[in-house]
């Protein structure tokens, strides 16, 4: 057995306390120590029982441990010197004991004389006290003094908040930071019970459904924040399956590892010790659920990243932190944690409530480890915003030293009774589930109309179709009518022409003899037609106008031709009466005028017709 160490230090040094870590198998207790720079020939070891001390100049280690280690002879150490670690192995007292905590360095540094020694306050069993109490009444008692009546007066503590409600006066001193950190104004003249009915009415005014209902429907990027994986997750999953291998136990230092910024961070914490009476303990627990609650939403929604507005969140998702308020049960922190998410953070949906929930659970399940691993990561965040870091010496900092020393067994009890707590959008008190149906209605009556208005569009643009057919239809008819109509006037204007073109020809003739097809000259007005190609053309010239000279002659030219029969060397003739009989021309409404202006028919002539001339001319021709 090892005898006590003594350690002389000189005048005015000032100790350092290297970086260290504990790690253990069923036999062994490691300790590894980084002391660079130190010499390693001068450095002494104490080891007994739950007590360990280690001195390398400048360094100095005195640790606390969990369990009880013996020096037996098979003890070893060994010095790094590239690293500048010591690695020493203690061997156990009981082989296979677990050392429960050894990542809680805060809790190792306390010295063991503050963990035996009775505090300056002590917390006393209510009867005792109240005996004792008694009995000093009783010694002191005078029966002749003037009774006052009872009155309330308000004391400095009348109003507290902090962690286990220890604190008051704080903001006293930091009015300019205040409205920075919290929502509520004057806490130290505000009761719990003031604060709380301002927090509910704040969050009732702060609620806007429009936002609610957009990320309802619209919840992509929802969904998407949903599939983030957070560490605690895997290291869940491998505590779980390990469990269920070995069926035992115990807490998670291999699943949960500190960094060494957070070593070094639990390394610089004060050890305190906390007298908590039982209300208080009950108000420090529901605010660690309530402020990883917030943490928890925190890291999902940023997928583990870090930015300006993660201070921000944390704290006001967090009505512990926000509005120092004081939870009673485990459903009142649930509530308010909802309500808080749905009134004002960027991403307002109800699943990432009940999935907080969960990673909360995953937490607590973890062990102390994993909570004091989160609540250093907010302790970081709160010391690099300013002025948040006033949470932290009002809360976070004394959660993180309180963590290391609870028992994991009230711990496990939490966690299970956060499990049995249920959390449904009714309990938030924002007519969630009225919103929704109502928002869903409207949904359906637009897609009705929406629907309704396609099929009348559809048969608009059928109507309009048809009546476009209809038009084309009526147009293409009217075009081929104006183009009948054209042609009409197109050949009347060429037969016009014609007729024209030959006035000149049937002027100079008038006076001429008309040669028959016998080589006869006659003294009679000229006629002249062609055939061909089934168009007949009339040229005529007379003293009387040429329009209505023409229609007379042609009418007596058919009489003319059906009172006599045409030779055989007339064939043509024929051919050129019978399509003129079967297009026949309009007989005229007016008589022909002469010169005199007096009305004259046009006799037949009995001279020879004179188409016989102009038929063996066009034979000649063919």
């Amino acid at each position: 057995m090892a005898t006590q160490a003594v350690f002389a230090f000189p005048a005015g040094f000032i100790m350092i306390t290297p970086a260290f870590e504990l790690t253990q198998d069923p036999d062994f207790l490691t300790v590894k120590i980084r002391v660079p720079y130190a010499r390693a020939s001068e450095f002494d070891v104490y080891f007994e029982g739950e007590d360990f001390k280690f001195y390398a100049k400048p360094y100095f280690l005195r640790l606390t441990l969990p369990g009880r280690i013996v020096e037996n002879g098979r003890e070893k150490a060994s010095y790094n010197t590239d690293e500048g670690t010591f690695t020493i192995q203690l061997p156990k007292e009981v082989p296979g004991q677990y050392f429960e905590g050894l990542d809680m360095l805060t809790s190792l540094l306390a010295p063991k004389k503050s963990r035996s020694a009775k505090p300056l306050v002590e917390e006393m069993d209510t009867a005792a006290s109240a005996e004792v109490e008694n009995e000093e009444n009783e010694e002191e008692l005078d029966w002749e003094i003037e009774q006052i009546p009872y009155e309330e007066s308000p004391s400095p503590l009348q109003h507290p908040y902090g962690f286990g409600n220890l604190r008051s006066g704080v903001f006293q001193r930091l009015q300019e930071e205040l409205s920075d950190v919290i929502d509520i104004k004057d806490p130290d003249q505000t009761p719990a019970e003031e604060r709380r009915r301002k927090r509910l009415a704040a969050e009732a005014a702060k609620f806007e459904p429009d936002h609610y209902l957009a990320d309802f429907f619209e919840d992509e990027a929802i969904k998407h924040l949903l599939k983030y994986k957070p560490w605690w997750i895997d290291a869940h999953k491998k505590m779980t399956a390990l469990q269920g291998e070995s069926h035992q136990e115990h807490d998670s230092p291999a699943f949960v590892v500190f960094c060494e910024e957070e070593r070094e961070q639990m390394r610089k914490f004060t050890n305190k010790s906390y007298l908590l009476d039982k209300r208080s303990r009950r108000h420090v627990y529901l605010g660690l659920i309530d402020i990883l609650l917030a943490y928890c939403y925190e890291i999902r929604v940023n997928e583990g990243d870090k930015n300006v507005e993660s201070s921000w969140n944390i704290r006001k998702l967090s009505a512990t932190l926000c509005w120092l308020e004081s939870f009673s049960s485990i459903h009142d922190v649930l509530v308010s944690f909802g309500r808080r998410v749905l009134c004002y953070p960027l991403y307002r949906h109800f699943e990432l409530v009940t999935r907080s929930f969960n990673d909360t659970v995953m937490i607590l399940q973890l062990g102390k480890a994993a909570v004091l691993k989160c609540l250093l990561d907010i302790h970081r965040i709160f010391m690099e915003s300013d002025p948040a870091y006033i949470l932290n010496d009002l809360f976070i900092t004394d959660y993180c030293i309180w963590i290391q020393k609870v028992k994991s067994k009230k711990l496990a009890a939490l966690c299970e009774s956060l499990q049995k707590a249920t959390l449904s959008k009714s309990h938030m008190g924002l007519e969630l589930e009225e919103l929704e149906a109502a928002a869903v209605l409207v949904q359906e009556e637009e897609k009705a109309l929406k629907a309704a208005g396609t099929v009348s569009k559809q048969q608009l643009l059928c109507s309009e179709s048809e009546t476009s057919d209809s038009e084309e239809s009526s147009s293409t008819s009217s075009s081929e009518t104006e183009g009948s109509d054209s042609d009409e006037q197109e050949s009347s204007t060429s037969e016009d022409g014609e007729i024209n073109s030959f006035q000149g020809t049937l002027q100079e003739e008038r006076t001429a003899p008309l040669i028959d097809c016998n080589g006869l000259r006659q003294g009679t007005d000229t006629l002249a037609m062609e055939v061909g190609d089934g168009k007949s053309k009339v040229s005529l010239q007379s003293t009387t106008p040429p329009g209505k000279l023409v229609e007379e002659l042609e009418m007596q030219i058919q009489s003319a031709l059906r009172l006599s029969e045409p030779p055989e060397g007339l064939a043509t003739a024929g051919c050129i009466s019978q399509e003129q009989e079967e297009n026949p021309v309009p007989e005229p409404d007016t008589f022909s005028e002469d010169a005199a202006g007096k009305g004259n028919f046009l006799e037949v002539s009995p001279k020879p017709n004179p188409l016989l001339f102009l038929c063996s001319t066009n034979e000649d021709e063919d």
